[in-house]
């Protein structure tokens, strides 16, 4: 190879690597947005925190009641790229995010960056919760300053090696993480634009009941059709307004089983969707109601039991 192409070939390196580290940087919420961000309103946040779920990963597995408001962290989640382990946000000083800034909580949960500035991986639903307002987010950092300070060390990812280096997640983030709705609504219907924000954002539901592509990203055009459970053998339902999903089900039926756990059928919910429920019974009827609106104004999609979309 001549000297020339060798020069070539190190600046193509070069500005390829920079390239790179441009289109990985961690892009934390500008200052702007987060005017008044410690100044939340913790009545309010408690409701954020259970429209969120909070508890169920932070908390420990199958916690009911003032157990969920224990946020230690350690609960694992076993996924097709390794088991991640959900962190102390408890207030706790050391272990928890005691030190954190309001603004640093915000970008957490609406970037997926941490005060260190690296990425955090998806398994921690960001991608919903950059849908949600910074308003919710400083009742919900109220809220959380609140809770009992929890003395317990996070464990760290237990991951192939290959996904351990964080800084590529930024470019994963150029493909999945905006914050756009996904549905197209009435925007002057007050019911379902609440609805869409809490299944859309705060809610997260189509963290678990939307299929993904081979990276892990999900796929916008399946919305809420249901897929693999991430945790195991089976299948996650579609909760689109198909004979397939949950077509049968009235707005009320959808109401109501978010209320007590029964479906029309008179069976009930079952593995983590359990918690779920729990955490939506705290809300108000009318977030419920709003929930249900959304869910049969949604597109409504035939389940299948593969889907070929592959990235």
């Amino acid at each position: 190879m001549s000297k020339r192409l060798i020069k070539l070939a190190g600046i193509a390196t070069v500005l390829g690597s920079a390239i790179f580290w441009y289109l990985t940087s961690p892009n934390p919420l500008p200052a702007e947005l987060l005017t008044g961000i410690e100044n939340g309103d913790a009545e309010k946040g408690k409701l954020v925190f259970y429209a969120g779920g909070c508890g169920s990963c932070h908390a420990d597995k199958g916690a009911k009641d003032e157990w969920k408001l224990l946020l230690g962290g350690r609960h694992a989640l076993n996924t097709p790229f390794g088991t991640f382990y959900a962190p102390n946000i408890s207030p706790h000083k050391e272990k928890g995010i005691g030190n954190w800034t309001g603004g640093q909580f915000a970008s957490a949960m609406m970037r997926g960056i941490s005060p260190d500035g690296s990425h955090y991986y998806p398994a921690f639903p960001f991608t919903s919760y950059a849908r949600m307002s910074i308003g919710d987010i400083g009742d919900l950092w109220a809220y959380l300053k609140t809770l009992k300070p929890i003395d317990m060390s996070n464990l760290d990812h237990d991951l192939p090696l290959l996904f351990k280096v964080r800084r590529g997640l930024g470019l994963w983030k150029t493909l999945f993480l905006g914050n756009k709705p996904i549905v197209e609504i009435d925007e002057n219907d007050p019911k379902l634009v609440r609805g869409r924000y809490l299944v859309e954002g705060a809610g997260h539901c189509g963290e678990c009941h939307t299929p993904r592509y081979l990276i892990g990203g999900i796929k916008k055009s399946r919305w809420l059709v249901g897929g693999p459970t991430p945790e195991g053998k089976g299948n996650i339902p579609n909760i689109t307004p198909h004979k397939t999903g949950i077509g049968s089900w009235t707005a009320s039926d959808i109401a109501y089983s978010l209320e007590s756990g029964f479906t029309p059928t008179f069976d009930s919910f079952g593995s983590s969707m359990v918690s779920v429920q729990e955490n939506m019974a705290q809300l108000p009827p009318s977030d419920r109601e709003a929930i249900a609106a959304y869910l049969k104004a949604v597109t409504a999609l035939e389940t299948v039991k593969k889907d070929d979309d592959r990235l």
